[in-house]
């Protein structure tokens, strides 16, 4: 594990250094994120105020629920971009075949391939609602609460990893994964707004099928004190399972990757 740590981070740094080469495009890239999230932050606003809360949920609590999930899709989009480009920019190309040939996990080699900076821009802007609602909604500012923000939001980023390494895997037999990826990640959209505004299907999809609640959902539940039972302490386990059966998943279709013959 340390071996990997420090491994990562020589990546980590030659990343940067390409990156700095081109500041302005860091710079939009960074903030390109802010003002799409801002556009959407917009409308929620524009909507709220014309109603006094949403099935019992005020604007304030929509924007804890909304941070915290765009904090944990801030991880994902940092650290695990290049799931989306396995297909495309690794297989289809034969540049998959070099990750086999080097003595480190492959899996590990495709994500420290790549630092997105574009998550930079979510992860202010989630970090900023989550602090505003926090302050707003006069949530009790304890070393228990702290630390539980930490954990579920590293969970929550875990989730999305696992979820879209589920479905990147795809690539090793359809080339263009994409759509795959897609078709399961934007689900993440329903959970940037409470679950008990929607029919109990989507609640139980955004559960334990498709498991974006605990990014959102259930955390932000238990900060406002609301009723929600195991569910508010199971965003660590549900990300352990499912990192534990895409890690499976994906060894099985790297068990079965022929090339492309590129």
């Amino acid at each position: 594990m340390t071996h990997y740590l420090s491994l990562y981070g020589l990546f980590l740094r030659q990343r940067f250094k390409i990156l700095m080469e081109y500041r302005m495009n860091f710079l939009i890239g960074a903030t390109s994120t802010i003002i799409l999230q801002g556009a959407s932050l917009l409308t929620i606003t524009v909507v709220m105020s014309q109603i006094p809360h949403l099935n019992g949920w005020t604007l304030e609590a929509i924007f804890l629920i909304y941070g915290l999930i765009t904090l944990a899709k801030s991880i994902n989009h940092m650290f695990a971009d290049n799931l989306w480009t396995i297909g495309g920019q690794y297989i289809r190309t034969g540049m998959f075949d070099r990750f086999l040939v080097r003595p480190v996990d492959p899996l590990f080699h495709l994500l420290a391939d790549r630092f997105c900076h574009d998550g930079i821009g979510n992860f202010l802007v989630g970090s900023a609602l989550v602090a505003y609602a926090w302050h707003a909604l006069a949530i009790p500012l304890t070393v228990f609460n702290l630390i539980y923000l930490i954990v579920m939001v590293i969970s929550g980023g875990l989730i999305f990893i696992a979820l879209n390494l589920i479905t990147a895997v795809s690539a090793f037999w359809v080339i263009e994964s994409v759509p795959v990826t897609r078709a399961i990640f934007d689900n993440h959209l329903f959970a940037q707004y409470p679950l008990t505004i929607y029919p109990q299907a989507i609640g139980i999809l955004l559960t334990w099928v498709i498991p974006y609640g605990f990014a959102s959902f259930y955390p932000a539940s238990y900060l406002l004190g609301q009723e929600v039972g195991l569910l508010a302490f199971l965003s660590p386990i549900v990300a352990i399972v499912l990192l534990s059966l895409s890690y499976r998943f994906w060894r099985f279709g790297l068990r079965h990757y022929a090339g492309t013959g590129s």
